[in-house]
């Protein structure tokens, strides 16, 4: 009798461990994206099929799985792969005109002031294309093109599975033709800069297929040493070459024949395939000099190095470090995976019934997006991360600096990825120099300036319309991911570096703001809030004015974290003492006769009252001037600004709705929130879980990931010499049972909490620094002691 409970004890033990575990984080579906559906190359209305597709990306290079079994297409992208070049915007005949404006605002005269503005503060030339700068200097991010793995064997199939693993950063396709089960697995490794795919079979020789790449333009292939090379040079939008780029695909065999021609790569009845890719272009981030990488070499020594290496040792290697990031943080409210096809949920979703598990995989999701768009020394995550299908990508798929770009990173520090927030700094420091001879040649002012468009040229001219393209916040609101990397990391060595970028912004700002005569209070303009229209006196639509709220509390964001920077580095000094004197002097964000914070420093009726912008409270979030325990009136008013939109139609776009959760959560109003949160859910998911603004924009993904993480954790508000820890601030009701844990408070802390019935029953809070802190829990304050670097403050109910 004995044996027998033995045997069956072990048979139970290898059955369990012969069976793959159920992941919680992974998107899967039961049908392929089709790859026979053409894309258009310039708009962006036909992406259907794509928007269906696996993003996977290592910062440098992106990929998009499409899954087809006959016909597998691999959408490529690569971070440089833009059209344009650098170009001369800036306006010298603009300064002339500064003075006449601002008299004219002051005097009241909106409209008259707006028409001057708009003739005179614009840049020269094309500036962005109007959204559309493909064939124009500023340029366009673009796809790289498709890899095409043709398999010629349109036999019925079935046991169809695809699906991307967040956990290894993998995309796997599995199927059965006839009595074969075939499968692909493939992943972009960091380690060694390629994308490997593997193919097999259950059987024998199997495997014989043909590999194309191709573009919509400017490209051409041929083979050498057994590769298939796609290269060629992109338009520098003058009339001549750019870029120069090259994709480089190897195939490496058990078993089977490769044969090459100029544009095909063929393997016939092969056991097991191994495909290698790398692909580069001859960009390099140096102003004003932006060409000289070795992209040759780089291509052609990864795939030298790569093709040495078992596809174990790629994978592991590829794994080990991805997971490094990912594993940092967890986030669970289902008790159980998800036994719906993710496209299922997202259908649900849209019906207005959202599954538990579908805020599990997009809060990770949207992690998993930041690690594969942007590594430390590669390009930011642009407006699509990093992928694109088109020539002519939605907005040219650039830098927005109104709101866009900073939104891509507000889950980098506390979804702890800091180091994938290192690729924004190093846009921000190579913006210093074109920005000098903007504010020099455009406004005749010291330090640096960028308006509210930026590229990889180093533009930082106004745009061709004032209406949003005198967007002059911009360098504020980019430099506070300096002050907020610095408050969650501590690292000084950071803030040393990136100190002279902060003081030149400053600088500008010490230049540009003057004194309202009537207030006595130093204001910024002319400018705008953000695309945003008020109803002038006279009746008219005008967008410029003096002091708009938006540029108030992005400055005072600036110069707070200057201060912060000059003491931490101990530089005390008769600029950061006059900058300090300043801060003080700065028009105050106020409220208005309604109870609303004012957008512009008069109270003007907005043309759009459910405009998508909410910039005149960016100090709520992603600023802190503005929280509910140091200027609770204040908050309320923000309260009923954010109320007053949204029952005007705001927040109809997928970014606009995902910064709505942050906004709410700093306020601690959950089910708001939540309502926001759901939003997204519900109007702005694709099936592979990219967001619409409409069209795709990425933002909404990190906004989505990072507002999930403020109903969590807050830790902005700053106090008695010690920050604030607020667990579970916004804890919507429905989110009855759940836990998080590696999530970061500024401060240098990691803090993970457990709760079940709407109560929290632990938490943990490690001490990464040392640094003072007091922990904030449903109202009331927690005792925790003084707590040393590298220990952990523990609390259970």
């Amino acid at each position: 009798m004995k044996n027998i409970q033995l045997f069956l004890l072990f048979f139970l033990l290898f059955s369990c461990a012969s069976q793959e575990q159920p992941s919680y984080l992974k998107l899967w579906y039961e049908s392929p994206a089709d790859a026979t559906v053409a894309d258009s190359p310039n708009g962006w209305q036909d992406d259907a099929e794509w928007l269906k597709g696996l993003p996977l990306g290592n910062g440098s290079l992106g990929a998009v799985v499409f899954g087809d079994v006959a016909m597998e297409r691999i959408q490529l992208n690569e971070e440089t792969m833009w059209s344009g070049s650098p170009q001369e915007c800036d306006n010298p005949d603009a300064p002339q005109y500064l003075d006449k404006i601002r008299q004219l605002l002051l005097e009241g005269k909106y409209k008259e002031a707006t028409e001057l503005t708009n003739r005179t503060q614009v840049c020269t030339g094309k500036g962005s294309g109007g959204g559309n700068g493909s064939t124009v200097p500023f340029g366009c991010f673009q796809t790289m093109g498709d890899l095409w793995i043709d398999f010629a064997n349109k036999e019925a199939y079935s046991d169809y599975r695809r699906e991307l693993n967040l956990e290894d950063a993998t995309a796997t396709v599995t199927y059965t033709q006839g009595d074969v089960h075939f499968k692909r697995e493939i992943f972009i490794s960091h380690p060694d800069q390629v994308m490997v795919i593997r193919l097999s079979a259950d059987k024998q020789q199997q495997m014989s297929f043909t590999c194309r790449m191709t573009r919509p333009e400017y490209f051409f292939t041929h083979t050498e040493d057994g590769q298939l090379i796609m290269s060629g040079a992109l338009s520098d939008g003058k009339g001549g070459d750019g870029l120069q780029y090259m994709a480089r695909l190897k195939a490496v065999t058990k078993g089977g024949e490769v044969i090459c021609t100029d544009s095909t790569l063929t393997v016939s009845g092969a056991d097991e395939v191994m495909l290698l890719l790398a692909a580069s272009t001859d960009y390099q981030l140096t102003y004003p000099h932006y060409k000289g990488r070795d992209y040759l070499s780089l291509t052609r020594e990864s795939i030298a190095k790569a093709e040495k290496k078992t596809f174990e040792s790629l994978y592991q290697a590829h794994q080990k470090e991805y997971a490094a990031y990912f594993d940092r943080a967890s986030f669970q409210l289902a008790e159980s995976p998800d036994t719906l096809a993710t496209d299922v949920l997202v259908a649900e979703a849209k019906a207005g019934k959202i599954n538990p598990h579908l805020y599990e995989l997009m809060f990770q999701y949207g992690r998993y997006l930041l690690i594969s768009s942007s590594r430390p020394g590669t390009m930011p995550a642009n407006l699509q991360g990093i992928w694109a299908n088109k020539l002519q990508t939605p907005w040219n798929g650039d830098y927005h600096t109104d709101v866009n770009i900073e939104m891509n990173y507000w889950p980098a520090e506390v979804t702890n990825l800091s180091e994938m927030h290192l690729p924004m700094f190093d846009l921000i420091a190579s913006l210093v120099a074109p920005g000098t001879k903007t504010a020099q040649t455009q406004y005749q002012k010291k330090g640096w300036v960028v308006h509210p468009i930026t590229n990889v040229w180093g533009y930082t001219s106004p745009g061709e319309s004032a209406s949003w393209g005198m967007h002059t916040g911009a360098p504020a609101w980019i430099c506070q991911h300096i002050g907020e990397h610095y408050r969650f990391t501590g690292d000084k060595d950071f803030l040393k570096k990136m100190y002279p970028v902060l003081k030149g912004a400053v600088e500008f700002y010490m230049d540009w703001l003057v004194t309202d005569p009537k207030t006595g209070k130093l204001v910024s303009g002319p400018a705008v809030s953000p695309e945003n229209t008020f109803v002038a006196p006279d009746g008219s639509q005008c967008q410029i004015s003096m002091g708009p709220t938006h540029d108030q509390q992005t400055i005072w964001q600036l110069f707070d974290d200057f201060e912060m920077a000059s003491e931490a580095l101990q530089i005390n000094d008769a600029f950061t003492q006059a900058v300090g004197d300043a801060k003080g002097k700065l028009l105050e964000t106020r409220i208005g006769s309604d109870g609303r914070i004012m957008e512009w420093a008069q109270e003007f009726p907005e043309a759009e009252p459910g405009h998508r912008h909410i910039s005149h409270l960016f100090a709520v979030h992603p600023g802190s001037q503005i929280n509910l325990l140091q200027t609770p009136e204040l908050a309320e008013a923000a309260s009923k600004s954010m109320d007053y939109r949204i029952s005007h139609g705001g927040g109809h776009t997928g970014w606009s709705s995902a910064w709505l959760i942050s906004q709410y959560a700093r306020l601690h109003r959950s089910e708001k929130a939540k309502e926001s949160l759901d939003k997204v859910l519900e109007k702005s998911l694709n099936p592979n879980l990219f967001t619409q603004c409409p069209p795709f924009q990425i933002d909404a993904n990190f906004g989505t990931t990072a507002g999930i993480a403020e109903m969590l954790l807050q830790s902005h508000v700053y106090e008695q010499d010690a920050y604030t820890i607020q667990l579970l601030p916004s804890l919507p009701a429905g989110w009855k049972n759940g836990k998080f844990s590696g999530l970061k408070a500024r401060g240098g802390f990691e803090v993970s909490v457990e709760w079940k019935d709407g109560v929290m029953v632990h938490a943990e809070i490690k001490s990464l620094l040392g640094n003072p802190f007091r922990v904030w829990y449903q109202g009331q304050y927690i005792e925790t002691g003084n707590l040393e670097k590298g220990k952990t403050w523990k609390w259970n109910s």
